[in-house]
């Protein structure tokens, strides 16, 4: 009975669950990807080696194609200006989400905050409210800091 009215509001709506779902895909990637971007540019200073770490992350981590990935950062830009704050984009996250998932995201911010060799203050103030947002502990955030701070001594971040 219940998946007869399922499949009936299905079809009014002309809703695909397929189509459902890699939407809800695409949002938590747009979702990783503005909060990406965001501190990407928070320095005022968005690099084309940035730029490739967000690529690379889309491309590797989640298995998107380059163009795909392109197309994800570009939503993910017109979503940060029609945004008021990042929330929206952290509760997405929090949603679908595990603390681990949670901390690699992190890692990879990290690493882009550190790919100038240091970290500016908009850089920390931002980091800290994302903390905040995703629902992290400041062991997490401090932990995961030092791990990619000894990472970009040894030059491998970013790379």
């Amino acid at each position: 009975m219940l998946e007869s009215l399922k499949r009936f509001f299905e079809n009014r709506t002309g809703t695909d669950p397929g189509k459902s779902k890699q939407r809800s895909g695409d949002d938590i990637l747009v979702a990783v990807s503005a909060l990406l971007v965001e501190m990407a540019r928070i320095d005022e200073q968005f690099t084309a080696a940035e730029m490739d770490t967000i690529l690379g992350v889309l491309i590797e981590r989640y298995g998107l194609s380059r163009a795909h990935a392109r197309d994800i950062v570009a939503e993910a830009d017109r979503a940060l200006e029609n945004s008021l704050d990042l929330w929206q984009f952290a509760r997405c996250i929090n949603t679908h989400y595990t603390i681990a998932e949670k901390l690699e995201l992190v890692d990879t911010l990290w690493r882009i905050v550190y790919m100038d060799g240091k970290m500016d203050a908009h850089e920390h103030y931002l980091m800290s409210k994302l903390k905040n947002l995703l629902r992290l502990d400041n062991e997490q955030l401090i932990a995961s800091k030092l791990k990619m701070r000894a990472e970009s001594a040894r030059g491998s971040v970013g790379g």
